[in-house]
């Protein structure tokens, strides 16, 4: 019997000549969970020993992907304390970020609403956890501390940064929402990151997650009002949070453009191991 039998490779060739394939994060898939109290080991295990393989980095399109940790310290800086996107704000101790290339989120989401059907059915998705802020985005900026120099936006997730920020903001409105960004991109982040720790910060905005996504997954809040921003730092984020993080929802809310819901650090997993699982609590 051939190899290909049953299992359509022989639409592989065909799928790899045609539509875009460069490098760009077009799109990103961020997600901040809670493993229940008590699954914090057996949670950590199952993701780094299938998950992230089999739920992420295996599916077509995804082509980088990086998990971060917010230990009981670091979730102690979150702010503001009474927050639309995590309750408590302290609520959703790991994060994940994927990269997706530009132009095939279509594509890419075809397969993962049919692979998490089939890890669900198959007993591989692990349910003691809470998604807090899950959600597909689409890439609107990237803006770089060191202009040309040091790592794009398509490397941030294969170098070695120290830590990450995670920072959501909401506009009133659609219309606000591209003020906002436009002074995100032109104004605030430019002189923010100028002699920071801070490598680049990109900018997202969510999109619906499909109808027919699991259930366990709820639909995304915000999508015509929220950008959601990932700061990439080269120092530990304890290290320059009273310098560079503390205050950004001040500078938002002084421009009248939007309100800051939350302001999260992390820093990164070390994959394959249980680092930082006994300082989540």
């Amino acid at each position: 019997m051939s190899e290909d039998a049953g299992t359509g490779s022989e639409r592989y060739a065909e799928l790899a000549g045609a539509g875009p394939y460069g490098v760009r994060p077009g799109h990103a898939l961020i997600t901040l969970v809670e493993p229940h109290p008590g699954h914090e080991y057996a949670y950590n295990r199952w993701y780094e020993d299938d998950h992230y393989y089999a739920g992420a980095t295996a599916m077509p399109w995804i082509f980088a992907g990086r998990r971060w940790v917010a230990t009981k310290d670091l979730q102690g800086l979150r702010y503001p304390e009474t927050s639309a996107v995590a309750r408590p704000v302290g609520a959703g101790c790991y994060l994940s970020t994927y990269w997706v290339t530009e132009g095939r989120y279509d594509d890419h989401m075809k397969w993962t609403v049919a692979i998490n059907r089939r890890l669900n059915r198959d007993g591989r998705v692990y349910q003691d956890r809470t998604h807090v802020f899950t959600a597909f985005q689409d890439h609107e900026a990237t803006v770089y501390r060191d202009g040309a120099a040091g790592p794009r936006d398509f490397h941030a997730l294969d170098h070695p940064y120290a830590g990450l920020v995670l920072q959501v903001v909401d506009a009133e409105g659609p219309r606000q929402r591209e003020e906002l960004l436009e002074w995100l991109r032109s104004r605030h982040l430019p002189k923010r990151l100028t002699g920071s720790p801070a490598a680049m910060v990109t900018v997202f905005r969510p999109t619906p997650l499909p109808g027919d996504r699991m259930t366990y997954v709820k639909q995304v809040e915000g999508v015509d009002t929220r950008l959601t921003l990932l700061w990439f730092l080269q120092e530990d984020p304890r290290s320059c949070w009273a310098s560079l993080f503390t205050g950004l929802d001040a500078a938002v809310a002084e421009s009248g453009l939007g309100l800051v819901e939350l302001v999260a650090p992390f820093v990164p997993t070390v994959p394959g191991t249980d680092r930082y699982v006994d300082q989540l609590r």
